[in-house]
């Protein structure tokens, strides 16, 4: 059924079910509630139901699935691809739900699914306490974990998703399970990676760990010695503590009066690094960082939510972006050439190509124990074309595809699901083992597929 085929009475049914609101086409806060944060995303949904409990979200999800509408689940909105909105259908949105409960005594933390990381980490940090979360704060807990969780803490405590200890979840029939390693685990096991397949999930249970402050910021090397200082980290990463997570981005030198002004404006290479151990230990594992004399050094001791909003006035909301990623074993020096390359010509300032040093704790968790896609992989790299003007879209899109391609002879074949839209892409996600265990837990779950606007697995 198409929306215009709704009765009205339906539609008023279900905005007298709700606690929370239902937004329509001509309501004032209707084109503000359906925006996401990629401008490039422009969609109208036939109604936004902003949910405020698990009831809600049943009402939503039932309402959806009985009239055939197409549904989008949003929770922190953040879906580069636009998952999160939809044309014509049924939006079903979580904003409201931003509840966070922390336990100290058992270190643990209930969010409900419309949390944003700031959100927890606000909650989470009064109390010196911590989990991985993403590299951005106003980036959603639920897509972030679903995916897998690539975060400043990961090589210390794990991906996001290996801090999870439980969920509840909505199911397509309007069902409200729990998942856990005892309750539900073939489910559990596939929330922590599997993405949104599966279900709404309107609360998450994460495991804390003693995080307060860290060392933490970045370097700033110039474009000239990209090269050199690649090769230096590449054998410093290969002996890193599991406390220091770290990554490159090259990026564009800002025009602010910390960064010298020959750089203004121009590419240069950053070092991001966090360290969540004893400050002692940070200052000698970050000093062969320090002897390559970086240009910028913006490294040095603040709160952890500090750190994690670092990048978000870089990432505002109303960006045109659009990405692509991959795994490598290894960076080579043909691969190093390549980035130089390639990044040299970025179209946009805003645009980087960041790469994530994974190892660590990450892959001490058994590679089947979650549904997660690649574990063992030394690095991730994220290409991130980001610019403001529609009519650039096209010299954009051109240079991320481009880049991409040249990378394609030094990755793995995987990706980070988080960091793809492609349908085609999903399946080297996981594997063909793990794919083969999504799909029937898909079957289960969900075997029409009104979660399908995600990283779709197909039933």
């Amino acid at each position: 059924m198409s929306s215009a085929e709704l009765h009205p009475d339906d539609v008023a049914g279900l905005g007298n079910r709700l606690a929370g609101e239902l937004v329509a086409p001509g309501d004032e806060l209707y084109d503000q509630y359906r925006h996401v944060w990629n401008g490039m995303i422009d969609r109208r949904p036939a109604m936004i139901a902003r949910c405020r409990s698990s009831d809600d979200v049943v009402a939503a999800v039932n309402f959806a699935r009985t009239h055939g509408l197409l549904l989008a689940v949003r929770g922190g909105g953040h879906s580069f691809a636009g998952f999160s909105t939809c044309d014509g259908g049924m939006v079903l949105d979580l904003s409201a739900m931003r509840t966070v409960q922390v336990d100290p005594d058992r270190r643990v933390a209930r969010a409900q699914g419309g949390v944003t990381w700031a959100v927890y980490d606000a909650a989470t940090h009064a109390h010196g306490l911590a989990s991985t979360g993403g590299l951005v704060s106003t980036t959603g807990i639920a897509g972030l974990t679903l995916g897998g969780g690539i975060g400043w803490l990961q090589r210390r405590w794990g991906l996001a998703c290996d801090n999870l200890l439980s969920a509840e979840v909505v199911t397509a029939t309007g069902e409200i399970v729990r998942a856990s390693e005892s309750e539900n685990p073939e489910l559990f096991w596939g929330l922590r990676g599997g993405g949104g397949n599966f279900g709404v999930v309107t609360e998450f249970e994460f495991r804390l760990h003693p995080v307060a402050d860290v060392i933490g910021g970045l370097m700033l090397f110039a474009a000239n010695r990209a090269g050199r200082v690649m090769r230096a980290y590449r054998d410093y990463v290969s002996a890193c503590p599991d406390e220091l997570t770290t990554w490159l981005s090259m990026v564009t030198a800002p025009a602010a009066d910390f960064v010298p002004a020959p750089m203004h404006g121009r590419p240069a290479l950053a070092v991001l690094a966090c360290h969540c151990g004893d400050p002692a230990d940070a200052e000698a594992a970050l000093l062969p960082l320090r002897d390559l004399q970086p240009e910028v050094d913006l490294i040095e001791p603040m709160p952890y939510p500090q750190l994690q909003s670092m990048l978000d006035e870089d990432l505002p909301p109303g960006v045109r972006c659009y990405l692509k990623s991959g795994y490598t074993a290894a960076l080579t020096d043909s691969l190093i050439g390549v980035i130089v390359e390639h990044t040299s010509a970025m179209p946009s300032p805003a645009s980087t190509f960041d790469f994530h040093h994974m190892g660590g704790a990450i892959p001490r968790v058994h590679d089947r124990a979650t549904a997660f896609g690649d574990r063992r992989s030394a690095f991730c790299f994220n290409i991130v074309g980001v610019w403001d003007q529609a009519e650039d879209d096209d010299a954009n899109l051109a240079w991320v595809r481009s880049f991409a391609s040249a990378l394609t002879p030094f990755d793995t074949g995987g990706v980070y699901v988080n960091f793809t839209a492609e349908d085609a892409s999903v399946q080297a996600a996981y594997g063909d083992e793990k794919y083969g265990r999504l799909k029937a837990l898909k079957q289960q779950y969900d075997p029409t597929n009104l979660f399908k606007l995600n990283q779709n697995v197909i039933p």
